[in-house]
């Protein structure tokens, strides 16, 4: 929807002609109608799931991927950062920096939602939530965003609380084909991209598609480098017979960073003089300094995905959809603490994931059935590893566990979706139901740092469960006007061990005394859920359209720190509520058949609806703003097109946000202003198209606090904060054979 702001951009003079009769036949289909636009290349739509007859989501398109610029071909949240109701945040320019960016759909944390490849999830722990790092967004031909109500049948893995993606890859082309770019910018930023389609290789149409992608940079500020990042994709189809096909579908990533180091809330009220303050180049000599050696604060990422898509259709109104997958990741990252007078830190994720996604839908548009389920086997091991950062000497494990078993996960589904004139309705339910098995703990202490059993580090094996209906209704009031809602139960397993586990063998023996093992703290852990609801117009002529929505929504058992009085500690229990509201307004303006302008604005209230309870005092929360929630944000731009030349300056401003829960941290609003200037050649001799792209970012310079890294329930003082990066240039050449 937001990116069809640019629908003009594409527009020739030939294709003026042509307009109205294509949209006049677009109108004349009722199923159509969320879909109607001025030009057939649109950047992004309303999008649905299959078997499914409401609009619940919106889709940024091929090409609405592409004028995102560099940063969209590494992030998936960076390609979609244009919609409204979206914050993403990010201490790069350029798309890296993983596990450093910070997303919120409508206020809820961007890491509690659910990110999927055709509809299989991918997740991990520690921290929980999507790795949108691990995929080349040059092999995605779209991206289904959903805020609201999430489609039964994705697999959303461990919960959609925070939203759900869908990527909906770019399978192997029927024609052959080669695409090759090259991007340089600054900071020695370097990014090289070929991807090769082989085309229909027998009458049965085999076909394959294989990627390698390299990117490189130094960080804007400090010491370190954004990379080495090597991605390689390959993926085939086979057709069957005339009623079914199989593709497959396999992704590598390989990243390695140095982190960037962020700022206490007094360093930003001093910005311009602390603006690029980062880990120390040297060591020092001293515990407590070199714990800030820039070389101590990196990390190495591995991840691996496989999955399969066999579709069988023995009927015209039968479809049986079999989705098999495996994902691991391999993860080392390294931090300097404050803990023990300074130690560095390694945390180890070794994560592994297998599953089957599996549907049968009958029926037809008047009326379609879809029932199916999804299990998944998981075994998530993370573990600390503590080193003296004056001679890197092995000092014990901060944490180490040993899981009896594998996590398992099942979520049976039903879809019913009909059509009715000009009515369409949808109705799902969903269970979620989550096993955790059991776990031993150990300790290392000095000074052999041998392991050793520690019964009261022990956890149960818990199971969690919960329906999830979700509910779709929209009229086509005209061929112009529709209205719609919805209403969409959503959940999260509960997260944050580590610092739950960290904490209780920091204070071992106080807890011992007390006669409290920390499978006392994990039973006051629940499941967050969010209930949400909302309506929305969609209104298009010729001229204009406006897409405004309205959204409500209560979140209960939210993870919060509560005060023990028993041993005089701080930790976090889900026993917190909240209440959040809001307006999205998309805008389009088409000026003409070369010139569009769009202004989408977002009014968003995520509020505690009680005050908290900390250290055996009262947090005044009540009706305040959750943390890092701007009410109001705005992205606008343009785009104008001419001689195959495209401009598109864009602006975005955030409000005021605030580090802390009572707001005594308070970080202003700030607006930055891009720039992406391309120019496009068709048809030269073997090259289909050849492409320069120059992007300019931050045009103005502008110094802001960008990433708050922060829980919904920080006190002042223990907030942290990431400069936003300065003004760079990125230049882009492509070729498409």
């Amino acid at each position: 929807m937001i990116l069809s702001v640019f629908l003009c951009a594409r527009l020739n003079a030939a294709d003026g002609a042509d307009i109205l009769k294509r949209s006049q036949d677009l109108k004349n289909s009722d199923s159509k109608l969320p879909e109607i636009v001025v030009t057939e290349e649109r950047l992004v739509t309303p999008t649905k799931q299959t078997d499914e007859t409401v609009y619940t989501g919106s889709e940024i398109t091929r090409k609405g991927i592409d004028m995102q610029g560099s940063k969209a071909s590494i992030s998936a949240y960076e390609a979609i950062s244009v919609l409204p109701g979206l914050n993403i945040e990010s201490p790069d320019s350029r798309g890296l920096a993983a596990e450093q960016r910070n997303t919120r759909f409508r206020g809820v944390r961007g890491f509690l939602g659910s990110m999927t490849v055709e509809g299989i999830p991918n997740y991990g722990g520690n921290p929980m939530g999507p790795r949108d790092y691990i995929y080349d967004m040059e092999n995605m031909q779209g991206i289904a965003v959903y805020k609201g109500a999430v489609p039964a049948d994705l697999g959303t893995g461990v919960g959609s609380r925070g939203g759900a993606l869908e990527l909906r890859p770019k399978w192997p082309e029927k024609k052959f084909g080669f695409d090759v770019s090259q991007s340089f910018g600054s900071y020695d930023y370097s990014r090289t991209f070929m991807r090769l389609d082989t085309g229909e290789l027998t009458n049965s149409g085999t076909r394959f598609s294989a990627s390698y992608s390299y990117t490189d940079a130094d960080k804007w500020r400090g010491a370190g480098e954004l990379g080495p990042r090597h991605n390689f994709n390959i993926a085939a189809v086979q057709q069957i017979g005339r009623s079914a096909d199989i593709k497959i579908w396999v992704n590598h990533n390989d990243l390695k960073q140095h982190l960037y180091r962020p700022l206490t809330y007094e360093e930003t009220t001093s910005l311009r003089q602390n603006y690029k303050k980062d880990y120390n180049e040297s060591l020092i000599g001293g515990r407590s300094q070199d714990i800030y050696y820039y070389d101590y604060n990196r990390g190495s990422y591995k991840n691996t995905d496989i999955l399969s898509v066999i579709t069988i259709k023995p009927a015209d109104d039968l479809k049986i959809t079999i989705k098999p997958y495996f994902s691991k990741e391999e993860s080392e990252i390294f931090g300097g603490a404050v803990s023990s007078g300074g130690i560095v830190q390694k945390r180890q994720r070794d994560i592994d994931r297998y599953g089957l996604l599996s549907e049968v839908s009958i029926g037809r548009e008047a009326l379609m059935l879809s029932v199916g389920h999804l299990y998944e086997s998981t075994d998530m091991v993370i573990n600390t590893q503590n080193y003296h950062p004056l001679t890197f000497a092995f000092q014990g494990y901060g944490i180490y566990t040993e899981n009896d078993g594998r996590g398992v996960v099942h979520t049976p589904y039903i879809k019913v979706a009909g059509k009715t004139g000009a009515i369409d309705w949808q109705t799902g339910l969903k269970y979620f139901y989550y096993k955790e098995p059991s776990s031993r703990g150990y300790t290392s202490p000095a000074p052999s740092y041998a392991l050793i059993r520690a019964v009261d580090l022990d956890r149960d094996a818990r199971k969690y469960d919960i329906f999830l209906p979700s509910l779709g209704l929209s009229w086509s009031a005209s061929d112009a006007l529709q209205l719609h809602t919805s209403y969409g139960r959503s959940n999260i397993r509960p997260y944050s061990y580590v610092p739950l586990i960290s904490l209780y063998n920091t204070n071992r023996a106080i807890f011992q005394a007390n006669s409290i093992t920390l499978q006392d703290l994990f039973n006051g852990y629940k499941m967050e859920v969010t209930d949400t609801i909302e309506a929305g117009v969609r209104y298009r002529n010729e001229s204009f359209e406006v897409l405004p929505v309205i959204f409500y929504s209560k979140h209960k058992n939210l993870l919060t720190t509560i005060y023990d009085s028993r041993v005089n500690l701080n930790y976090q229990q889900n026993i917190s509520k909240a209440t959040g509201y809001g307006i999205e307004i998309e805008t389009n303006l088409f000026i003409d058949k070369n010139l569009t302008i769009f202004f989408n604005p977002t009014y968003s209230v995520m509020q505690y609806d009680q005050d908290l309870t900390y250290q055996g005092t009262t947090l005044n929360a009540k009706g305040k703003q959750v943390v890092d929630t701007p009410k109001l944000f705005v992205k606008t731009g343009l785009i104008y097109k001419v001689k195959g030349f495209e401009i598109a300056p864009s602006a975005r401003f955030i409000g005021s946000r605030y580090g802390d829960v009572e707001h005594k941290e308070k970080i202003g609003s700030y607006a930055v202003a891009d720039l992406k200037v391309g120019y496009e050649v068709k048809k030269i001799k073997a090259v289909e198209s050849l492409k320069f792209a120059l992007e300019l970012s931050n045009i103005l310079n502008r110094k802001y606090v960008s990433v708050i890294n922060v829980s919904d329930d920080n006190r002042a003082g223990s907030s942290s904060y990431y400069q936003g990066a300065p003004f760079s240039v990125m230049f882009t050449a492509s070729a498409e054979f």
